[in-house]
């Protein structure tokens, strides 16, 4: 269950009870997701979370989420901001009142600039004291919080009012701005998955009722109006119209339905009147599959991700003995140095060191470019996988139903030695008919479309061998149909026609008839995507097809790969997978494999990216995938790793936009240049501008023009 974290409004709170949460048995490996505020549980921890958070974080409250919950956190969130706002706005008039009286009284009174003055400072900054307080008493020191309030108290200290106020005011100023960017990052990045049906009109004998999707069972039958959401997954029954399938596919033309097709949850009805009989409850439903992949994704960070935290973990203490060094070692040292001078240099650094922009930007920036991918059709189940897309530099496909289409069609029959085109045609297909392999059904097809009726009781002692083909007895004879190593195996003479397509070879008694071409329509982008690989610098490309040499070689050349295996066994696709990984020299390949069906779970499960084709096709499959690509476009996989590249890109623009500017500032601070003012604005400047790059993940910016 999906837990919202209320009142979670800070990246290292984020850390610190994902931290503390994993120590319970059970939770090694939960995720705290700042970017949604929210954490997937077990009900069954979710009493022990809460004890976790009573301890660690008293603020925060763990709350079932719906949507519901959503409506109210965002008024909450809107309340808390409109506070935050007032209590900015009354201790910037305080600053102000304290200047203007401290220039005023030139000395006279001080306890009334004081009192001015501290007024504005805690009307700014109570909330950093309190938080830093309450962790210092449990023991958890090092913080944003207790930066700066260390660096505020001592600039108070040493009689630098104006400036600790400053400090602590245009602090709080970057934390309203940044938690305004993160609350449009992280409703942009809702509203993009914002696919979930609100309710289902369930046909009753009644009438219509609107009840939720969750109510309705498999069976029944619901009406989809014009311009309402699928809410289940089912067979249309009634009505013919177009369906909007973007937010499901990314594909923006619209596909045309009418009975016995099957429309999925997340669809929007553009025209006509739909009754639709649902076949799949609302929690198998395609919509509740794509929000839970990409949902999910967070628990899974990758390297870039995991480092930032631990960085973030060891710098904030490096960087307080460091100020502790500076503000104690020069004044002893050096001649003439004085304290309060090197004091406040070292209060400076402290001000600058915040890891904030680098603990609220990273993950928001891979989770944008998780949610811009979902938008394109393509699911990434994890930054982790985002990462290795772009390290990708071999893609290995599956042929049948990736780069072609997979509907098997005979397109040639050519009869031998006495036999005629019938001949073979009824033995292939009465052999053929208990197999389910698509290219049975297309002989079985092709010999039903000459009218002639199948007898199966006619069909005795049925053997299918895989990989090679079927045998079995029809009436009186023997019959044999498969590929050449069927007939090798069985010692018969064969033709070796030059087609692209798929050859059966037949043969009665042990003597060869004839074979049939079975051909299978190449995807029309699959040309394309190979070209958009080469593009984007991938090196290697490769087919893999239990298909005879002659037909892979004549595919592998029309669709462009450079390398190809043919006849290939569903286990043998593995050892190839792993071969290629080998590469050439003993150098370690980046293998993503793109494959449709369940006997391609086990590939897809060994390369480094596994990718399912076809949306929702095979459970299996889409269960073993790293990355999901709805829509059966072979193309989407050079989008995949373009949207993975243009996020890196935008994560590491962000780690040395923040490290540059803080490394510059520490510097300039350690030296005496920057005053406290330069440090605070350059910290909060460079959160907000992270903060800020991060959302171009959302955005379509990775497309090529």
């Amino acid at each position: 269950m999906v837990y919202r974290l209320e009142g979670l409004d800070c990246p290292n709170c984020a850390v610190k009870i994902e931290r503390e949460l994993r120590t319970i048995e059970g939770l090694s490996e939960v995720c705290v997701n700042f970017s949604t505020k929210s954490v997937a549980l077990d009900p069954r921890y979710e009493q022990a979370a809460k004890e976790i958070l009573r301890r660690v974080e008293p603020n925060v409250e763990l709350i079932a989420e719906s949507s519901a919950d959503k409506k109210e956190e965002s008024e909450a969130i809107t309340g808390e901001q409109k506070k935050r706002l007032l209590y900015i706005f009354s201790s910037a008039v305080f600053l102000i009142s304290g200047i203007i009286a401290g220039s005023r009284l030139h000395g006279r009174f001080e306890f009334i600039e004081y009192a001015i003055f501290l007024a504005a400072y805690l009307l700014a900054g109570w909330k950093v004291l309190y938080a830093a307080l309450r962790n210092i008493s449990r023991g958890q020191v090092f913080d944003e919080n207790f930066l700066m309030t260390a660096a505020t108290v001592g600039a108070l200290a040493i009689h630098q009012l104006p400036e600790a106020v400053g400090v602590m005011l245009f602090y709080s100023v970057g934390e309203y701005f940044q938690a305004q960017a993160v609350n449009r990052s992280r409703r942009s990045i809702e509203a993009l998955m914002d696919i979930r049906p609100d309710y289902a009109n369930l046909k009753l004998d009644s009438g219509i009722e609107k009840v939720p999707p969750q109510r309705v069972r498999v069976g029944q039958v619901i009406v989809v109006r014009p311009g309402e959401k699928v809410p289940l997954d089912g067979k249309v029954i009634s009505g013919t119209s177009f369906m909007d399938t973007s937010a499901l596919t990314g594909e923006s033309v619209p596909r045309k339905v009418e009975p016995g097709e099957t429309v999925l949850s997340g669809m929007v009805n553009t025209e006509g009147l739909l009754e639709v009989r649902v076949e799949k409850t609302f929690g198998e439903s395609s919509v509740s599959k794509i929000l839970d992949l990409v949902q999910n994704a967070a628990a899974r960070k990758g390297r870039t991700e995991q480092f930032i935290t631990k960085f973030a973990h060891y710098y904030t203490p490096a960087v307080v003995f460091t100020a502790a060094a500076i503000a104690t070692i020069p004044p002893l040292v050096i001649p003439g140095a004085t304290f309060s001078e090197w004091l406040y240099r070292a209060l400076t650094i402290l001000v600058i060191s915040c890891p904030c922009a680098l603990v609220v930007s990273i993950p928001l920036g891979y989770f944008g470019g998780i949610g811009g991918a979902s938008r394109r059709g393509i699911l990434v189940k994890g930054a982790n996988f985002l990462e290795v897309l772009t390290h990708v530099d071999a893609v290995v496909f599956d042929k049948t139903g990736t780069l072609t289409k997979g509907v098997f069609k005979v397109s040639q029959v050519q009869a031998k030695n006495g036999y005629s085109r019938e001949d073979i045609l009824k033995f292939a297909a009465q052999a053929e008919i208990h197999s389910s392999h698509p290219i049975a059904t297309s002989i079985r097809e092709a010999y039903e479309a000459t009218g002639a009726a199948f007898a199966a009781t006619s069909v005795e002692d049925y053997q299918e061998i895989a990989g090679h083909g079927v045998k079995a007895r029809v009436d009186v004879n023997t019959v044999i149909a498969g590929n050449e190593r069927l007939m090798e195996k069985e010692g018969i003479a064969y033709d070796a026609p030059q087609t692209s397509g798929t050859v059966v070879h037949v043969a009665v008694e042990g003597k060869y008839a004839g074979y049939i071409v079975i051909s299978d329509e190449i995807k029309p982008d699959a040309r394309a995507a190979i070209k958009h690989l080469k593009a984007l610098g991938v090196k290697h490309t490769v087919m893999l097809t239990g298909d005879d040499e002659k037909a892979a070689e004549l595919a592998a050349k029309e669709i462009g790969v450079d390398e190809y295996f043919a006849n290939l066994l569903p286990q043998d696709k593995v050892a190839k997978l792993e071969h290629i990984q080998v590469g050439e020299g003993g150098r370690r390949r980046r293998v993503a494999f793109v494959g449709d069906g369940i006997n391609d779970a086990p590939v897809i499960t060994r390369a480094d990216v596994g990718m399912a084709m076809g949306g929702l096709g095979s459970d299996a499959a889409i269960e073993a995938a790293d990355v999901v690509i709805m829509e059966d476009a072979p193309s989407k996989v050079a989008d995949a790793i373009k949207i993975a590249r243009h996020t890196r890109k935008i994560v590491i623009e962000n780690i040395v936009l923040a490290l540059s500017v803080k490394g510059i500032f520490l510097a300039m601070g350690a030296a005496g240049i920057a005053t406290m003012w330069e440090a605070v604005f350059a910290d909060v400047g460079v959160a907000l501008l992270a903060v800020l790059n991060s959302t171009r993940a959302l955005a379509a910016g990775w497309r090529e023009k």
